[in-house]
């Protein structure tokens, strides 16, 4: 391995890379590495560093001093190698003299960080990710309600037609697209599960999906309640209506929730324009995760993604199954939801209530204080195989044994 004092920047690229460290790569894409060995403190509260460090550098710095021990442990050891330094050669207790030089041993300490003193920047907390999933659910639960509530009060198509579309007048009906787009969904829904899988950081990952979809799927019901508009299309074939018979609703609503509310598995046999689209929500957030933990390398991998998702979304108009309006309204909310959510979670400065962070006035504010509270900078894409309890560490890590002096 090349001398540290002797990095090129492309080195540097390499080693912060390595580290997940990515955050750091824009502002110290013209450093070597005598350069990077001389950063501080001092250096992260001035630009560029302090506009891309959310925790004052302590990430970088810690890695930073570990990178300076290996350095002096290598120069120490080049320096025996070469006659630069003496020592006690074969285990003997007394100095030897050579002529008119007396050689003695030089005790060199080096402190060493240990991880006692070191707070993860990554922490685990599995039971936050539970609460993240349950919310999901809830929350998915009640749009099942919802939507059977929507159907007892839309209006018969024979009596209400639906409402004029410009997308509807341009492209006629094609009676499979909407399984094409129910197909794609499950694919990127899939890709999403597997990735996440493989992730190091999966528990902080998990949580922020759930959290966010499950926003998504509450807003969804309270747009849908509030406003009942007619069917987008004559070729809806709608179960009749229970008037009050709880019962039968109960199954209908059990029937959909196990079918996943997909048409391709006959559990949705509602009607309604439910604004906003369920099914762009997922496409398009499915997609988002996958392009943002992923590395920026896997170019081929996103736009293959983001094929799947823009074709399911042109399905859903193709097969006249919700208004325009309805897809525009779900892809503005799902994406700025998200973007949203990753800017105040990637910056430390955004997690604290305060007169100037407009973001603590959100409703669930509070809720992203509990979950991301104890996450320090931007989460890295790192993989691993969840083959065991003890993660496995796919990066080469310094040993340091005890030296027993004789």
């Amino acid at each position: 391995m090349k001398k540290v004092a002797a990095w090129s920047a492309e080195d540097v690229y390499d080693w912060l890379s390595k580290e997940g460290m990515l955050e750091y790569i824009d502002a110290l894409r013209q450093t070597d590495g005598p350069g990077l060995l001389r950063l501080n403190e001092a250096d992260f509260h001035r630009p560029p560093l302090s506009l891309v460090s959310s925790d004052g550098g302590q990430q970088l710095l810690e890695r930073l001093e570990t990178l300076r021990i290996e350095t002096h442990i290598e120069d120490h050891k080049n320096g025996h190698a070469n006659g630069h330094a003496g020592g006690l050669p074969n285990g003997t207790s007394k100095p030897q003299r050579n002529g008119m030089k007396d050689y003695r041993m030089e005790m060199v300490h080096i402190p060493i960080p240990t991880k006692e003193t070191t707070r993860p920047s990554f922490p685990t907390e599995w039971g936050k990710t539970g609460i993240a999933f349950a919310y999901a659910v809830v929350c998915f639960v009640t749009t099942t309600i919802v939507i059977s509530v929507v159907h007892e009060r839309v209006p018969p198509k024979e009596h209400t037609p639906p409402l004029p579309d410009k997308f509807f007048d341009l492209f006629n009906r094609v009676e499979w697209a909407f399984s094409i787009c129910e197909i794609n969904g499950m694919l990127l829904v899939g890709l999403w599960l597997i990735q996440w899988i493989l992730l190091k950081h999966r528990s902080i990952i998990g949580r922020r999906f759930f959290f966010i979809v499950g926003t998504l799927y509450l807003y969804r019901c309270i747009t849908m309640y509030i406003t009942t508009l007619p069917v987008p299309g004559m070729h809806f074939k709608c179960s009749p209506k229970l008037l009050g018979n709880w019962e039968a609703q109960m199954r209908r609503i059990m029937k959909m929730i196990a079918g996943g509310g997909l048409s391709i598995t006959g559990s949705h046999t509602m009607c309604g324009d439910y604004l906003y689209s369920g099914h762009t929500v997922m496409l398009t957030l499915t997609y988002l995760f996958i392009k943002e933990y992923s590395p920026k390398r896997f170019w081929w991998y996103h736009w293959f993604c983001w094929s799947l998702s823009a074709v399911g979304i042109f399905c859903i108009l193709l097969a006249h199954d919700h208004y325009t309006v309805d897809v525009v309204v779900a892809y503005f909310i799902t994406t700025r939801l998200f973007w949203w959510y990753h800017t105040m979670a990637n910056q430390q400065s955004l997690k604290e209530t305060s007169q100037s962070n407009p973001f603590s006035r959100v409703w669930w504010y509070r809720l992203f204080q509990f979950f991301e509270e104890n996450v320090s900078g931007m989460v890295p894409r790192n993989y691993q195989l969840p083959l065991s309890w003890r993660s496995l560490q796919w990066s080469r890590g310094v040993k340091y044994s005890k030296l027993e002096v004789q």
